[in-house]
């Protein structure tokens, strides 16, 4: 028997008793007569004692051994005399009588603690050793729990589990598509899906009313660190509902995880409109747990002689409550931030409301004490404020606007990982119009369907109508983080045509693409919504981290590649070949 308990499980109450452990050396530490050694396995750490007066031989043994060694040994339950309130076995160590190194190790290139000196690159290559350590093994346990939780939840509101395939066709919408060649079809490929979308209204249709699936999605884009090729989503559909039935299921999902994982009770979500987060927080996915909403200065600031908020469509500022002590380094770096290209403003206008109540501002040439204090008062500003100001074209200058309010509150330190603000963010606008490519895009995807009082106006009406459409979609939101994203989905085959022809398909596109779902609505195709929620983001949201590689066992790094198998990698030319993807002699000149 290799164990009879594991590492983090003996307590005072065991003393007196014989046990066996099992796991790998985590340190040792020599003191001569006796010979000190943490065990660790996932359960946690207990320390084993060597006795050079009790056994000689095991104790030499014992100072030989290297980090990471697997051993079992066999011993005495005793207490400890020099306790360590720090770990939950920290009241007790084994007396060993027994040791058997079941395997030696190479020493670890970088250190196998709470705390390492890897860098991402080298841990992702040497995964099995990243996976060992504390931090990580939480989070993949954490998600063992979440994806448990999520079905238990599903299961009590009779939804059924179904596996929707991996090898599909190509569709042109979304993201880059990863695709795999056919050797049975010569010149033919699948591709891997990036949702089971089309699939799980198939199941609506087929009537199976709650579908759900913890399913893995591929999309060949470029990452981030909430991103990764291939990534989990908790997916579900549900036919005969309403946007009311669903967001109230699936709130119901959220408040359930949050409480049997991490034990916080959520309140009931608030919505707010698309038009309506754009406007106060300039992102369609705001983070409420601080204010500092964006104000509209036109009245106030325009028609003063300052030409750049004169000719500019918007001008829009943020109250930075009690940051008027920053320096002019630290304003100017302010300034550089926002003109960098992934944020594209051409310059940052700022206000000082000093404690005695007088204004000090980098537009002092045009604008008087007076009109700087009518900024404050719209602004809601007090002595000891900070105003920051933007201005532009309307639709870009609130998206600039909502990066630099996150920004100031990462600096002001306003976002607090153990508070959670959830939200449902609802009406999205259907379409969107793209100027370069003179085409309308689905805001979502081609099968959200309009708001009901939108139908008619949709099927008859002219260009400038669609722009105005609304969709019956929307999206969770916890901490300004995207957890999930849904909607109504079109099921009468003459509005899913109209959208396809909006979005740039000719009939016979259309048909070939998507011709098995339209003909599928003619059979008798129930109303129907769903719902999609990033799993990798929701455990990294739960827990208060910015990135999803550490809730995945095996990540991808920042170019696509795993680094521990080293792929993607060549195949064989014989591979290639029965694919029917060799080139030519001919084709290769």
């Amino acid at each position: 028997m290799y164990r009879t308990h594991n590492c983090g499980e003996l307590r005072i109450a065991d003393v007196g008793k014989e046990v066996t452990l099992g796991g790998w050396v985590q340190v040792s530490r020599d003191f001569g007569a006796l010979t000190f050694v943490d065990l660790r396995d996932r359960y946690g750490i207990t320390q084993l004692v060597f006795d050079i007066e009790d056994d000689a031989d095991l104790a030499e043994r014992a100072r030989k051994l290297g980090r990471e060694f697997v051993v079992s040994a066999k011993g005495l339950v005793r207490e400890r005399t020099n306790k360590n309130p720090n770990r939950d076995t920290g009241d007790i160590e084994i007396e060993v009588k027994e040791m058997t190194i079941l395997n030696s190790s190479k020493v670890p290139p970088f250190t196998i603690e709470e705390e390492t000196d890897g860098g991402d690159d080298l841990r992702m290559k040497y995964r099995y050793l990243d996976l060992r350590r504390g931090p990580v093994q939480r989070n993949i346990i954490f998600r063992s729990k979440l994806a448990l939780e999520t079905r238990k939840y599903l299961d009590s509101q009779s939804f059924v589990e179904v596996e929707t395939p991996f090898l599909i066709k190509s569709t042109p919408e979304g993201a880059r598509d990863f695709v795999v060649p056919s050797r049975m079809n010569p010149g033919q490929f699948y591709a891997l899906p990036q949702s089971p979308q089309t699939f799980k209204q198939i199941l609506m249709v087929a009537g199976y009313d709650r579908y759900f699936q913890i399913v893995k999605c591929f999309r060949d884009e470029d990452l981030r660190a909430d991103r990764q090729p291939e990534f989990t989503q908790i997916d579900c559909e549900m036919a005969f509902v309403t946007q009311e039935e669903v967001l109230a299921t699936f709130e119901g999902l959220t408040k359930h995880l949050f409480h049997h994982t991490l034990g916080v009770e959520l309140p009931d979500f608030p919505h707010m409109t698309y038009d309506e987060a754009m406007k106060r927080y300039g992102i369609d996915k705001p983070d409420v747990r601080f204010g500092m909403e964006l104000t509209d200065l036109n009245e106030v600031a325009q028609n003063k002689g300052f030409k750049v908020f004169d000719s500019a469509e918007l001008v829009v500022g943020i109250c930075a409550k009690g940051q008027v002590g920053l320096t002019r380094k630290q304003l100017d770096g302010l300034t550089d931030w926002v003109k960098r290209p992934q944020i594209g403003a051409k310059g940052l206008v700022y206000v000082k409301c000093n404690e005695d109540g007088s204004f000090k501002s980098s537009v002092d040439k045009f604008y008087s004490q007076e009109d700087l204090a009518a900024w404050a008062e719209v602004l809601g500003a007090e002595p000891g404020d900070l105003l920051l100001v933007l201005s532009g074209e309307e639709e870009k200058t609130r998206k600039q606007m909502g990066e630099l309010r996150l920004e100031m509150g990462r600096r002001m330190d306003l976002m607090d990982p153990a508070e959670f603000k959830p939200l449902w963010v609802v009406d999205f606008p259907l379409l969107e119009w793209d100027e370069e490519s003179e085409r309308f895009h689905a805001m979502h995807h081609p099968f959200t369907s309009p708001k009901k009082a939108d139908m008619e106006r949709m099927l008859n009406g002219d260009h400038e109508t669609m722009k105005s459409l609304r969709a019956d979609a929307y999206d969770l939101v916890i901490n300004g983080v995207e957890i999930g994203g849904g909607s109504i989905r079109i099921h009468d085959r003459q509005l899913q045509e109209k959208n396809f022809k909006l979005l740039g398909f000719t009939d016979e596109e259309a048909e070939e693409q998507f011709g098995f779902l339209m003909g599928a609505f003619e059979y008798g195709a129930p109303p129907h919504g769903g719902i999609a929620f990033g799993f990798d983001r929701l455990c990294a949201v739960m827990n208060g981290q910015n990135s999803i590689r550490d809730f995945i066992a095996f990540p991808k790094n920042n170019q696509g590649r795993d680094m521990m198998i080293d792929a993607p990698a060549s195949v064989s030319t014989e591979q290639l070949d029965e694919l029917g993807l060799m080139m030519k002699p001919e084709e290769k000149s």
